[in-house]
């Protein structure tokens, strides 16, 4: 029954937690550009995070080992320091766009610019890092983005056609603005396939004190709640595509993304969409600048949890105080919350390669996993995932200076 209970709760706080600023852009610009065209994005991208997050987990659980601490120990540091520092860079620019999020749903509600709210916004992250526990986080917050399931909502009451929606699961590239589609492509990919979501994970996992037993867990938590969580990005995007793309609406904005929720709910529309929007990006940004303070404690040998007090893991709080401060500046400094968004989703495809590289040594390692190495099935997504991520790496930037 407890183990039951933790799978229901792994599940709801996946779908809380799933989608953050670079989902919730990269698919109300999809859908809002394109229609129902880039459907097949988002399920090869929740494809790929499953089966990775369901490693980093399985790693975890057998070895005790979180995934940052496995890298460095096998391959070295003198290796580990380039995912390592590309890591930080991605996580700074993507915790960035995350307080910007945040700061946007509270213009929306407000009046008051964005700029303003950054300060702040960073103030309640870091207090909540410093006093709360991972259970909290975890939980506690994750549980309040489900609020983020009125586009699933949305979805239903505007009754998309299933032919127009099935179409969606091939790609087909258009003929017109063919650099754009690929541009939001590679972004929605890079977003979904984030590599914070697997060291935030395994390092969750080795919080929560997870072993052998917890495979069952680990696999419904991975599976359903990425599932789930990938069902609400896809109404954010079919929401976009019904709504948005009929009027001409391009999501140039996050206020014109804002007006996606207004026809099936009116006014109430519009609050729904900047609730979902500021606690899915407060949730993310809690993750994504614990990922930070876990690897970089992680890589040099420190202390660290969110459940010691900050005295008893001293360097990973500054890590974390430092890192949430400097990264509201972005916003302070008036940098576009949308287009830090979609640039940081771009860059995360970039270093994707060095990233899922080690999976597929980690993975077939008998020290670390022993008989629960990855199967013929497995490793072939790992091989496929390594594959896509050089390609993505390879046309990300290119595509964004050609006009994404």
């Amino acid at each position: 029954m407890k183990k039951l209970l933790e799978i229901a709760l792994g599940i709801v706080t996946s779908i809380g937690g799933f989608l953050d600023v670079g989902a919730i852009a990269t698919a109300a610009e999809a859908g809002s550009a394109f229609g129902f065209h880039l459907i097949w994005a988002i399920i090869l991208g929740t494809i790929c995070v499953i089966c990775l997050v369901e490693m980093s987990g399985r790693l975890a659980a057998v070895s005790q080992h979180t995934l940052a601490d496995a890298v460095r120990e096998r391959f070295g540091f003198n290796f580990y320091i380039l995912p390592l520092v590309a890591e930080i860079i991605v996580d700074f620019l993507i915790l960035g766009a995350e307080i910007g999020g945040v700061c946007i749903a509270l213009q929306l509600v407000t009046g008051i610019s964005f700029q303003w709210w950054a300060l702040p916004v960073a103030f309640a992250i870091w207090l909540l890092l410093w006093k709360g526990t991972f259970g909290l986080i975890e939980n506690g917050i994750s549980v309040l983005g489900l609020v983020t399931l009125v586009f699933v909502v949305a979805t239903f009451k505007l009754h998309p056609a299933l032919p127009d929606v099935a179409e969606g699961l091939l790609p087909i590239v258009p003929q017109q603005d063919t650099t754009h589609y690929l541009f939001i492509a590679v972004a929605i990919l890079g977003a979904l396939i984030s590599p914070y979501l697997f060291y935030f994970y395994s390092s969750g996992a080795v919080e929560d004190k997870w072993d052998a037993g917890y495979l069952g867990v680990n696999r419904a938590v991975a599976g359903l709640g990425m599932g789930f969580g990938s069902i609400v990005s896809l109404g954010v995007l079919i929401v976009a595509a019904q709504v948005l793309q009929p009027r001409g609406i391009q999501v140039d904005s996050y206020e014109q993304a804002a007006l996606m929720l207004t026809q099936p709910f009116g006014y109430w529309g519009f609050i729904l969409f900047a609730a979902s929007l500021g606690i899915a990006c407060f949730g993310a940004a809690l993750e994504v600048t614990l990922d930070t303070a876990y690897i970089t404690a992680q890589a040099f040998g420190w202390n660290w949890g969110e459940n010691l007090h900050p005295r008893e893991a001293a360097r990973f709080s500054f890590v974390y105080t430092v890192f949430v401060f400097l990264a509201s500046l972005l916003m302070v400094v008036g940098i576009d919350p949308l287009q830090l968004t979609l640039f940081s989703m771009a860059l995360t495809a970039v270093i994707l390669p060095i990233a899922i590289l080690p999976f597929l040594v980690l993975m077939n390692d008998r020290q670390y996993v022993g008989e629960h190495r990855n199967g013929w099935l497995s490793n072939s997504v790992v091989i496929f995932t390594i594959a896509l991520s050089f390609v993505l790496a390879i046309v990300a930037i290119p595509l964004e200076i050609l006009g994404g």
